[in-house]
């Protein structure tokens, strides 16, 4: 399916009534409150990009509220490269991966 082919589901009725419902019981960027941050979220975000694959499109378990910057910057980024980018609250990065959270290995 191509982005010409699903683009318009975002103008649906379904899925404006949809977003609504999800920003009010998710009011708050997801991203800024792993951060220790408080943003009112605009965004639903499919956390799987779904791609054109409706049963992801529509499954409200793939959605996250997110902020425009979060979403437009950060999100965007993860997709392309697969790396979460940013800090929890006490600077520990978000990303499982990075190498600051892997194990010295060392003991005493």
């Amino acid at each position: 399916m191509s982005r010409d082919d699903w683009q318009p589901l975002y103008n649906s009725s379904r899925w404006r009534n949809g977003r609504r419902l999800h920003l009010a019981n998710e009011p708050l960027c997801r991203m800024c409150k792993a951060q220790g941050y408080t943003t009112l979220a605009t965004v639903v975000d499919h956390i799987t990009p779904h791609k054109g694959d409706l049963s992801l499109f529509w499954d409200r378990g793939n959605w996250q509220s997110l902020c425009k910057d979060h979403h437009d910057a950060t999100k965007a980024r993860e997709e392309r490269g697969g790396i979460i980018v940013g800090c929890d609250a006490n600077g520990v990065p978000l990303d499982p991966g990075h190498h600051w959270r892997e194990p010295t290995g060392g003991g005493d």
